[in-house]
């Protein structure tokens, strides 16, 4: 195997963020909306869970929608993800129905594995997301791979995935942090710091903040507030720029809080009451709904619409069928090396831009 010395190819200006990343008015809409679109999915899928239309247990990503969704909106069409249980809206962002969601959720034959894996290992290759597995941090590996294969083609494009604070107290965040300084990979490593390793608090987690231990692997640490989509936008933005420019890995420590327990079957007792209500001040929906209604975004026809639309999308997802029994061995070995496409590229940067070559 060669190694790859290579530098990626000349960037199109057009592409390369280096002028006009400014968030238009509209830009700022399309961050509400999938923030909402995130809130209102999860929501709807949590009172499936209740009524006993999601087996196993539910996990969600209330009060984090800032973070997927800011850093996300800086990807190009031709980058690729690895999204993680608690960033529906990247999914969402990068083009993957609600309805898609919930039937995956639901065990149903339409959602993206067709009943096959559990309710929240997923991916859509179509769109460039790579199906999770739930031993995190394992797919920061997973798009180490992905990076790498673009620096051997010489290909001015970056891998992003997204990770809890609990995930660096793991051996594989090192392995993956190591190897990304070391090849000097075009990847964006996104770490939610939710407070919370499950039931275990940051003092427990670790003696460093993971922000600076990214120095040590060679390469930038930015902390940011979780809370604020654009601070988040900012970050991604710049780092993939830098990834495309050959300028390496960025690890982007977004801190947030996790509104609700690991799973909907964790009551959160080991969380002090004034921190819930602490961050429950700081809810990043809210606060930017503020700033977007200032912009001139009607943000109340805007929940109207998408109430509407998750409305259809889970009537749709409960019209999916349960998975054939006979088809169960279908899927189980990949016959064929998988192909990712493109996914969608909301901000305005990207607009005209879904037919360019990388």
């Amino acid at each position: 195997m060669a190694t790859s010395t290579a530098k990626p190819a000349a960037l199109d200006p057009q592409r390369s963020g280096a002028e006009g990343t400014a968030l238009t008015a509209s830009d700022r809409g399309e961050l509400l909306r999938y923030m909402l679109l995130m809130r209102s999915t999860e929501e709807r899928a949590l009172s499936l869970y209740r009524q006993g239309k999601i087996p196993g247990s539910f996990y969600d990503g209330r009060g984090q929608e800032a973070v997927s969704v800011g850093s996300a909106f800086a990807l190009a069409p031709q980058d690729r993800t690895c999204i993680l249980h608690r960033d529906l809206g990247a999914h969402l962002l990068r083009g993957v129905a609600p309805g898609l969601v919930l039937a995956q959720m639901m065990g149903r034959a339409g959602g993206p594995t067709g009943g096959r894996d559990g309710n929240m290992h997923f991916g859509v290759a179509e769109l460039g997301n790579v199906g999770m597995v739930s031993m995190l941090p394992d797919m920061m590996l997973v798009a180490c791979g992905l990076a790498l294969s673009f620096q051997m083609r010489s290909e001015p494009r970056v891998a992003m995935t997204w990770f809890g604070d609990g995930s660096t107290a793991n051996g594989q965040w090192h392995e993956a942090m190591n190897l990304a300084g070391v090849r000097r990979l075009p990847i964006v490593f996104v770490l939610e710091n939710n407070q919370f390793a499950y039931s275990t608090p940051n003092e427990r987690e670790f003696a460093v903040d993971p922000v600076e231990r990214a120095a040590v692997y060679g390469f930038p640490g930015v902390r940011v507030d979780g809370n604020d989509v654009e601070a988040v936008f900012e970050a991604a933005n710049a780092a993939c720029d830098r990834a495309r420019a050959g300028g390496g890995p960025t690890l982007i420590e977004a801190v947030t809080m996790r509104m609700h327990g690991h799973g909907a079957h964790d009551d959160m007792n080991y969380v002090p009451p004034e921190m819930i209500e602490e961050w429950s001040k700081k809810d990043p929906i809210d606060a930017y709904s503020a700033r977007a209604e200032r912009e001139g975004v009607d943000v109340q026809a805007l929940k109207a619409e998408i109430k509407e639309l998750i409305d259809r999308e889970t009537d749709w997802a409960l019209d999916q069928p349960m998975p054939d029994p006979a088809t169960a061995t279908e899927r189980v070995f990949a016959t064929e090396d998988p192909k990712l496409g493109d996914g969608k590229a909301p901000w305005s940067r990207w607009a005209n831009q879904t037919d360019r070559e990388p």
